[in-house]
């Protein structure tokens, strides 16, 4: 490389690989566990205090070249309170559903998915990876403005919140009676 070239992050392994070969799908019904090792390392990578419990079960259909894939994802996480910072414990429960498509199959001006359409994962070659598409499912799940039983409290002591206002305008009304 040439000394202007800025070096490139390493790519890291998936947390919880499982790689399927599409040509011998052997069944159609995958259950998928996170094991202790790859529940921390999803909670280092997704910024979660922890990942209790993740598992999956998915239907895997043949679709052409592509593999339809639907199921529910069950998970239990400890994450922060947006507001006071304490431990959050959240159960998630949420059906899945994604295609996986080889890579050329899948047109890159058409990103934008409807409501009822399932998000496409490319993949080459043979082989496309369950546990990933599991694993960013459950990062789509995680609500990034979680608030505790503690938040009201957090907020007042913080002067965010009037007694006599509330609703998402009061802190616009609380600025504009500053000036």
């Amino acid at each position: 490389m040439s000394e202007n070239t800025p070096e490139l992050p390493p790519v890291q392994p998936p947390e919880m690989p499982r790689p399927i070969d599409r040509r011998s799908l052997e069944d159609r019904v995958y259950e998928i566990e996170a094991s202790a090792e790859e529940a921390a390392a999803l909670a280092r990578r997704f910024a979660l205090v922890a990942v209790k419990s993740l598992s999956a079960r998915i239907e895997l259909e043949p679709d052409g070249d592509a593999i339809h894939a639907e199921g529910r994802l069950i998970a239990r996480i400890v994450q922060s309170c947006a507001i006071s910072g304490d431990d959050l414990p959240v159960e998630i429960d949420v059906p899945v559903s994604f295609r996986f498509a080889p890579e050329r199959a899948i047109d890159a001006d058409e990103i934008e998915l409807e409501e009822d359409e399932c998000d496409e994962i490319p993949f080459t070659g043979h082989f496309f990876d369950l546990g990933e598409a599991v694993s960013q499912s459950l990062a789509l799940s995680i609500d990034p403005y979680a608030s505790g039983p503690n938040a009201e409290e957090v907020r007042k002591k913080a002067g965010l919140m009037d007694e006599s206002a509330s609703g998402p305008f009061a802190a616009l009304a609380a600025l504009k009676t500053d000036n």
